[in-house]
């Protein structure tokens, strides 16, 4: 029978990439890490690793084992759920990792709320894009993770992961608020997908009019390679434009100050208001396009875990708590 804590490492690498990630990950030597795996090789008899310039891969058979060994994983996963099901209290550690407005907004409420139902339960929450934090959650490094996906631009969804929905967040096009006007765009309004005017907005060519009247307007963007960013390049694009991008970060309440301070366009959600007044104005955006979904993510077999079940009642019931964005009304 196989090395359970080697088939472990081999699994390791795999989502890792280097035996000395590996290594760092687990406070191990990486001399250990090696010995370990060359004798799980010796126990199975055919090379696992191959060499690819300074770093090594796995072979077809090593990818075979590692296959087993996440169905292992999973199982095991059930049993803990199971064990802690048993129990007449919910103590342990749960380790979250969110996105930044998911943070501000919707963690601190679920904080309060696991905290009056179950005090002995300790939270440790990190703050990490879901691109990181994906991976992350592969290698163990988090047990449940939030996460956003924006329209037209799906995530990949790995088999040994489980995904729950948790809102649809509305997107908006925000542009500097004029000196003499405190509009901003009311709430979306269902009715079919068209590209027309809003019939709360004052671009009376519709949103993609909008977004074309700031072709030569600067812009702050998520960075490259960022889901966020592929969205909004994809949509300035087919509104016939390449945007300026003169700011790159993830920081979306940067986002809002430069908008604030009119030194950028931007594509902003409501939950960066956080029910509060937009302090810029806010235009729709085409109807396909306007909004991101929210969701958790958990290794496969932990979705029963109590404490999974228990953080992410807590976050639905946050988000039946936060306040509602209201838009300010239009002078006389």
């Amino acid at each position: 029978m196989f090395d359970l804590h080697r088939l472990r490492l081999l699994r390791e690498l795999k989502h890792r990439g280097t035996l000395a990630a590996v290594a760092a990950a687990l406070s191990y030597a990486p001399s250990s890490v090696s010995q370990q795996l060359s004798q799980l090789e010796a126990e199975v008899g055919v090379p696992l690793l191959e060499p690819v310039g300074r770093r090594v891969r796995l072979t077809e058979q090593a990818e075979i084992l590692v296959a087993h060994t996440e169905a292992v994983l999973e199982r095991l996963e059930r049993a803990e759920a199971d064990i802690a099901a048993s129990l007449t209290e919910l103590t342990g550690t749960l380790r979250i990792a969110s996105f930044q407005t998911a943070a501000l907004t919707l963690v601190p409420t679920m904080l309060g709320l696991l905290r009056d139902q179950h005090p002995n339960l300790r939270l440790h929450v990190t703050h990490m894009e879901p691109e990181q934090a994906l991976p992350a959650l592969q290698a163990r490094d988090f047990d449940l993770v939030l996460a956003e996906e924006y329209p037209g631009n799906p995530n990949p969804r790995p088999a040994e992961l489980e995904h729950e929905d948790l809102l649809d967040d509305p997107l908006h096009l925000a542009v500097p608020r004029p000196a003499d006007s405190p509009d901003t765009d009311g709430p979306d309004t269902d009715g079919p997908d068209t590209d027309g005017p809003d019939t709360d907005g004052p671009d009376a060519g519709g949103p993609m009019a909008a977004l074309r009247s700031l072709a030569n307007h600067p812009w702050v963007m998520e960075p490259e390679g960022t889901p966020a960013r592929h969205w909004a390049m994809t949509l300035c694009r087919d509104a016939g434009f390449e945007p300026d991008v003169r700011f790159e970060t993830t920081d979306l309440l940067l986002h809002q100050r430069l908008v604030e301070q009119e030194h950028a366009a931007a594509f902003l959600p409501d939950l960066v208001w956080n029910g509060q007044p937009p302090t810029v104005t806010l235009r729709q955006l085409p109807r396909d396009r306007r909004s991101r979904r929210i969701f958790t993510v958990v290794r496969r077999g932990r979705g029963r875990h109590p404490a999974v079940l228990a953080c992410r009642d807590a976050l639905h019931r946050a988000i039946t708590l936060r306040p509602r964005r209201t838009s300010a009304k239009r002078g006389g």
